[in-house]
Parts: C-alpha cells; structure tokens; sequence
C-alpha cells in the first residue's frame, strides 16, 4: 500500500471515530432533555398520561352523570394543522418559562436552525424554501415540545381534570351547563389563537349526555359548533347514551383492517399455523382489543368479537364452516385464546392498574366521585363495575387482591393455548 493510500484510509477511520463521538455528545444532550422534559423535575406528570388514561376518565365521567340523570356538556377542540403552526418564538419562550435550561434550549435551536424544504411537482421541484414555523415531522422529540407549548398557551384557561383533558392536540373541555362550556370554549380558542395557534371551526364537535328538549348547541364566535351523537376520541368511539356497541363494531374492523394488511402471511400454506398464530395475537388482536379495557361488553359484544376471531382462523387454517371442525380445536391448531378472555384480562388488568394509583389519580377520582342526583326508574343501565364485579367473580379475586401487582397478575393472567 502506497503513502497516499495510507493516508486516504487514516483520514476515513478518524472521520468515522469523529462522527462516533460527536453522535454520542449529541445523542447525551438529547437524552437528557428527554429526560427534563419528561419528568418536569416531579412537578407534573403531565407527560406520562397514555390515552387509556383520558379514554377510561372520559367513559367513567359521562357514566357517573348519565346514572345521576344530569346533564354533561363536552366540546371536543380540533386544532387546524397543529403541529405546523407552533411559532419557533413562541416555543423558545414556553421552553424557558417551563423551567428548561438553557444549553437544554439551545440544543433545540440547533435542531432548528436553517431549516429547509422543497416542493415537488409533476415539472420538477422548487428551490428550497425557509422553514420558519412548526414542529419536526417524525421526531420523537414533538410530542414532547408540543405538550410543553399546550401547558404554557393553557395555563390561565385549563381547569382541573376532568371539566379540561388534554393529549397533545386533542382537547375536551366539559362542564353542567351549555353556556359555561361555551363560554369556555371561548375563552380556550382566544387563549391559542392569540399565540399562533387555530381552532378548526368545522371539526370542533360538541357532545351533550342526558340531553334535554330544547337544551340547543354551542356557538363558536356566532358560528354553530356540529352537534353528534358520538365522537372517536383518541381512536375510541365514546356515544352519547353511554353505550359501546358502536365502538365493538369499530374494534371489529381494525381488526379485519389488521388482518388484510398481512394476509399474504396468514393465508399461505407453507407457513405453520403456530407461525400464523403468532402472527395473529402481533398483529390483528392488540387492534381489536384497543379501548375495550375501559367498557363493560355484554355477552352480545362479546360474541361479536370472537365471531370476527373466528372468521379470521378459518381463512387462516383454509376451512370453513362446512367442515364442522369445533372452534376449540381452531384455537388449539392457532395457539390463540378466546377473545372474550382476553378482553377481560385486559379490563381487570386496567382496573389493578387504577387501583394501584394514588387518590390524586384521574381514573381513581373518577371512580370514586359521588354526583347527587336521582337514578332512573327501573333495571339501571350496565355501569363499568358491573363488569369488573362479575370479572373477578369468574376469577376468584377482590378488590384488595389488587393491591399487590404479581398476585393480581397471577390472578387475571388468561394465557394461549
């Protein structure tokens, strides 16, 4: 090897060794901010709620007052095109006022700073244009800043969970009466747009449980708010009268939606069906169970979904009715439990979680909350505890059981075949 290529392969080893260490002092800094932002020092835990969180205090809350036979007033705020419209100002000022170092600040700057973008079209692409607002697509660092924006632009209008719920972009805002959850609403859409942000006029939604005749909508600057029956809320489908049976349709085709995208897999014949199992219980089954630990089905529900389970084996396995093969004998070729079993594992697993929490919880204060106010006349409509009752009746377990993590798990634990 000559001289020259001596020195061509010594310049490319320390070039690699230099974007090693500079990837680890980046990939620290940005560890640490995770780190800042995530935990707020122990003041808030305002970004550890998972959806389940807000899903499981929204059903409880308009539960309490369907059975308390009062009226309930939500407004569902939609912000147009969220994450594109944080001001990159506005963002440095709620980093600072948060409390976030400043080298932390810094840091997100550089992220930031001359930012670009081209368009594409059918005669080319433009010359690259100056990002100026919005946040990263992608980054796993948005939901973060986002959050942080949303704290600081809320401050003075948020009240306690849960008359306000937030989760990044999606926003309820409840209250007794029609007209203070307007006037809420008002005082919310000034609050964000006078910051940068925008209220979607045409997908705000406004929601009333126990609705009396005459009891109108809600006004947005003089222009109507839609009124529904039901709204997906983070991917749950919460109704009106405080049922479920639209949201089990809904889990019943993000489950058939989950099993088409891999269905090359699950219907070849080469393939074993313990892999197509497994591939099953990865893919398909976390989608049709996602929310339902935060409903009490009835036997109806219940066997909507495992009929749909079913459905899916059999394309699977390639048999049919016809050949009056048991299902038990489905679920065992499969390795695939019955999905009512996992429905309730996953409910009373919820409910061991919420248990567990402290007084302070949402979920907690939910369940516990009293509302005067007097039942309806005849059998009372089916309440989340009916469920949970009649769940660890079926596995011999408690309320105290719950208390202490491994036993309930060992309790509730439903396992495949």
């Amino acid at each position: 090897m000559d001289r020259t290529e001596e020195n061509r392969q010594e310049y490319k080893e320390l070039q690699r060794r230099v974007k090693r260490e500079v990837s680890k002092a980046k990939q620290k800094a940005y560890d640490e901010l995770y780190t800042k932002l995530d935990t707020r020092e122990g003041e808030k835990d305002l970004y550890r709620k998972s959806t389940t969180d807000a899903i499981f205090a929204l059903r409880i809350l308009m539960e309490k007052y369907r059975d308390g036979q009062r009226e309930l007033h939500c407004v569902f705020v939609d912000l147009e095109k969220a994450y594109d419209r944080v001001p990159r100002e506005e963002l440095w000022y709620c980093m600072r006022k948060s409390g976030v170092a400043e080298k932390y600040v810094r840091v997100v700057q550089d992220m930031y700073e001359r930012s670009r973008t081209v368009v594409r079209c059918a005669v080319g692409q433009t010359e690259e244009l100056k990002v100026e607002v919005g946040l990263h697509q992608e980054s796993a660092l948005s939901p973060f800043l986002f959050a942080m924006v949303m704290d600081q632009l809320s401050e003075e209008v948020r009240q306690e969970s849960p008359w306000t719920m937030m989760f990044a972009d999606d926003i309820v805002i409840c209250s007794e009466s029609r007209e203070q959850v307007e006037e809420n609403l008002e005082r919310w859409r000034f609050a964000l747009e006078r910051r940068g942000m925008k209220v979607s006029r045409s997908k705000t939604e406004y929601m009333c449980v126990n609705e009396r005749e005459g009891s109108g909508t809600v006004r947005l600057q003089g222009e109507e708010v839609k009124k529904v029956q039901e709204f997906k809320y983070l991917g749950s489908t919460v109704q009106s009268n405080g049922e479920c049976g639209k949201e089990v349709k809904k889990q019943v085709q993000a489950g058939w939606n989950g099993w088409r995208k891999v269905w090359g897999v699950l219907c070849d014949r080469k393939i074993s069906a313990r892999i197509k199992g497994k591939v099953y219980r990865t893919v398909v089954r976390p989608a049709m169970l996602y929310g339902l630990e935060t409903v009490s089905l009835r036997k109806r529900q219940e066997s909507e979904l495992e009929v749909a389970e079913l459905k899916m084996l059999r394309f699977s396995l390639g048999v049919t009715r016809l050949d009056r093969i048991r299902n038990e004998y489905i679920r065992g070729t499969a390795h695939v439990g019955r999905l009512g079993d996992k429905v309730r594992e996953s409910r009373l697993r919820w409910f061991g979680h919420v248990q567990r929490r402290e007084s302070e919880y949402i979920g907690r204060r939910m369940l516990d909350m009293e509302l005067p106010g007097r039942k309806q006349r005849g059998r009372p409509k089916r309440r989340y505890m009916d469920g949970i009752n009649e769940d660890m009746k079926l596995v011999g377990a408690s309320v105290e059981d719950a208390e202490d993590r491994d036993r309930w798990r060992e309790m509730i634990r439903c396992g495949d075949p």
